[in-house]
């Protein structure tokens, strides 16, 4: 192993490339708040260098955390010598990495949207050129619009799939908004094709697109996702400089400006979850900020994360009910029917705060609160097994079964207007 090691280092630094060799993702059982606060109190220590996959929040929910192969002993006899239970989810993350990789080595850039690989991985220019290949072919259904610009410039590209008109009703669909997830992007590119099939064929949706718009980003937070296929597989925020501090990047769904900066987002730059200096300080949430408002007329709001295997309404940063509750609930419980109806996959819902923890600045609480009611947040595949690792072959049952469950929200926003 230490030979792994001084190899990977050596690596790293000839490619620049973060490696995680020997690194392993425990899940951990705290049994009372007292070892919620405890395991909590490691997010501190800074020298650690943890990576927490899901937050300490309390004793109902497990804590993922991926330690690196430095911090492992110490980690374990803290959890062990406090009676603090644990598992090992992940041996070795670098193996799963490099499994990644080798899936990915002979994608090519397509020359049609008809020979695009749904069931692989892609960076983002291959997923730019998808959505200009789109575009191109579908111009009677398709055109691709940019919103604004990245922090560190890049293009932030949407494809809108309409069949003509001015101002109709709409719905939005994201994905990627964390750039590690990376089964989030694949699905939306599955799902951009799977609109463009279905119109004219699928009654359901044909009917949708002959009422309303429909806007999909696939690569939500552009830099972030560059940055994990050239440097680091597991970053998650945005690539924004931040003053004072030589930590990078915002985490972008701490960023909306509903509940910002209450309990549920961080105030330290070096957290996962930074909410940033101030409300939609970061461009890629601007932009999109500033569209919805522009564009006033958008009923559905889906964005799209993993892990975890959960299907979210509004609110996070409050225990407050949305005043839609019910009727988002049962929503929520036909949409994860729908989906486990295909292969089987089983759901949680709720309102996020109930269902998984306090998050402040979050995509779906803004847009609710903005009057868009139907405002939904996924958590793709898996439970844990891969957590943001999830293999390619599983790509195409994930994006599938999801989009069942996009179906039953898109088709109770056309049946159910307001």
């Amino acid at each position: 192993m230490r030979g792994l090691l001084v190899f990977a280092v050596l690596l790293a630094g000839a490619f620049g490339t973060e490696t995680f060799v020997g690194h392993q993702v425990l899940r951990i059982f705290a049994a009372d708040e007292f070892q919620v606060e405890q395991v909590k109190g490691l997010e501190d220590l800074e020298h650690l260098q943890l990576d927490f996959w899901r937050e300490p929040i309390h004793p109902e929910a497990s804590i993922d955390v991926r330690v690196p192969f430095h911090s492992l002993q110490a980690v374990k006899v803290f959890l062990e010598s406090n009676s603090i239970r644990y598992g090992i989810m992940i041996e070795d993350v670098q193996s799963l990495v490099d499994e990644e990789k080798l899936s990915m080595s002979h994608n090519s850039r397509a020359r049609s949207v008809a020979t695009f690989n749904y069931a692989s991985y892609h960076n983002l220019d291959e997923i730019y050129d998808f959505i200009d290949l789109l575009a191109a072919e579908k111009p009677e259904l398709v055109s691709k619009i940019q919103i604004g610009e990245s922090y560190e410039g890049r293009p932030i590209k949407v494809l809108k799939f309409s069949t003509g008109g001015t101002n109709r009703p709409a719905i939005w669909i994201d994905t990627g908004i964390h750039s590690r997830e990376w089964v989030t992007q694949a699905s939306g590119a599955y799902f951009a094709k799977k609109i463009i099939d279905s119109y004219g064929q699928d009654p359901s949706l044909t009917s949708i697109l002959d009422n309303f718009d429909i806007f999909l980003e696939i690569v939500t937070n552009p830099d972030g996702f560059a940055f994990t296929h050239s440097k680091n597989r597991m970053w998650r925020k945005t690539r924004s400089k931040n003053s004072g501090s030589s930590c990078i990047g915002v985490d972008p769904n701490r960023n909306w400006d509903a509940g910002f900066g209450v309990a549920g987002s961080s105030g330290n730059p070096c957290s996962e979850t930074y909410r940033g200096p101030y409300a939609n300080s970061e461009p890629e949430v601007k932009a999109i900020v500033d569209f919805v408002k522009s564009h006033g007329n958008i009923k559905a709001f889906v964005s799209i994360h993993s892990y975890s295997q959960l299907l979210l309404y509004p609110f996070g940063y409050t225990s407050k009910k949305a005043a839609d509750q019910a009727e988002l609930d049962a929503v929520a419980k036909s949409a994860v029917e729908a989906l486990a109806s295909l292969h089987g996959t089983k759901y949680k819902y709720g309102s996020i705060i109930t269902t998984i923890y306090q998050a402040s600045g979050g995509t779906i609480d803004w847009t609710y609160e903005q009057g868009i009611k139907y405002s939904f947040t996924f958590e793709l595949r898996d439970t844990g097994r891969y957590g943001f690792l999830l293999p390619a072959s599983q790509i195409i049952p994930t994006a599938e079964e999801t989009w069942l469950g996009l179906m039953v929200i898109m088709e109770h926003t056309r049946d159910h207007p307001y």
